[in-house]
């Protein structure tokens, strides 16, 4: 006997709303509004509809995804069950381990620390917004929080971190980071040059300095560093984002090599596309992005920042207790390519 389809809700995959009669006209309604197309989609589709929200960037509310759920339900938001791949949280695999994670009050940052915590670790919360740290305490309030507004390439804020996670550190996910504006060497000026490797490179150098101390007293520790795609090859993005990215994988097999032998792990995640929504900087690079997009392109899939967390908690926990000085690509098979 046949059974009824389950109803489209925001959890539902992009590729199940295009493959539906009613989903896919109202998505591709939506998309011929923005001036773009099916083919634009083509990265995304086993992502939920839900995201498109945080890969706008700021330009579609979640007004509009309800608009599209109310569309094919009768004017109703159905009760939603999630489509694909779903976080299975392991209880107690951080119990009586504290965390530093940077770059925590949104994205990639914000869902590994999140991890952490509902996995019983205490987790140092780190983000340069006060505001944004406390709204992510607020939402675990079950949870050992602690958060530290700062900048990570001042050494005043990092002694802040070491001091506000005590004693001891059994972890350190550095996560925080920003992107550059795509321009190749020759259009990249000293301002985006000394920020890029400013936070990328030298904030996970001061920090991961502050917390071996505590490691190697320890006799055990482990670090992951956010690495990236344009730290394994050249056409990811721009001249001072991929060289702070390869800089953070030399970082990573020097760090692993010196302390292994005191039992601490340093390892590397390198994403590929993430939908974080994280901005550009104003005026990205014409000859650069020209240059880059047709590579951009071929990006087999985008990952949601829980998946990049899983990716990152596995490295950090006792799980990976034999892998060291590894960088693993986390990019959906764009790295073999």
């Amino acid at each position: 006997m046949a059974t009824d389809p389950k109803p489209l809700t925001g959890n539902s995959t992009i590729g199940e709303w295009l493959a539906h009669p009613e989903g896919g006209a109202a998505v591709r309604g939506l998309l011929a509004a923005s001036g773009a197309d099916e083919a634009s989609l083509a990265p995304v589709l086993g992502l939920p509809l839900q995201q498109l929200v945080a890969l706008s960037q700021g330009q579609m509310p979640q007004s509009v995804i309800d608009e599209l759920v109310k569309s094919v339900n009768g004017g109703v938001i159905p009760e939603s069950e999630a489509s694909g791949w779903q976080e299975k949280v392991s209880t107690g695999r951080f119990a009586g381990k504290t965390v530093v994670v940077t770059g925590a009050a949104s994205g990639i940052g914000r869902a590994t620390a999140t991890r952490i915590a509902r996995e019983g670790g205490r987790v140092v919360a780190v983000d340069i917004s006060a505001d944004k740290l406390a709204e992510f305490a607020a939402s675990l309030p079950d949870a050992e929080i602690v958060t530290v507004a700062g900048d990570i390439t001042k050494q005043e804020s990092v002694d802040a971190i070491i001091a506000a996670a005590g004693d001891r550190i059994d972890g350190l996910a550095n996560v925080a980071g920003i992107n550059d504006d795509f321009s190749p060497l020759h259009e990249t000026s000293d301002a985006m040059w000394d920020r890029v490797i400013g936070v990328n490179l030298t904030g996970t150098f001061k920090l991961t300095r502050g917390v071996l101390p505590a490691m190697i007293a320890a006799g055990a520790g482990s670090v992951v560093n956010v690495a990236s795609e344009a730290g394994l090859r050249g056409n990811a993005s721009g001249n001072a984002y991929t060289t702070s990215k390869h800089a953070v994988v030399g970082l990573t097999r020097s760090a692993a090599f010196m302390y292994g032998p005191q039992g601490i792990r340093v390892n590397a995640v390198a994403p590929g596309g993430v939908a974080t929504g994280i901005p550009f900087p104003p005026n990205v690079s014409a000859a650069g992005q020209a240059r880059l997009q047709p590579f951009q392109s071929a990006i087999p899939s985008l990952a949601t920042a829980e998946q990049l967390a899983a990716s990152i908690t596995f490295l950090l926990s006792d799980d990976g207790v034999n892998i060291n000085g590894v960088v693993l690509p986390s990019d959906g098979g764009w790295s073999v390519q």
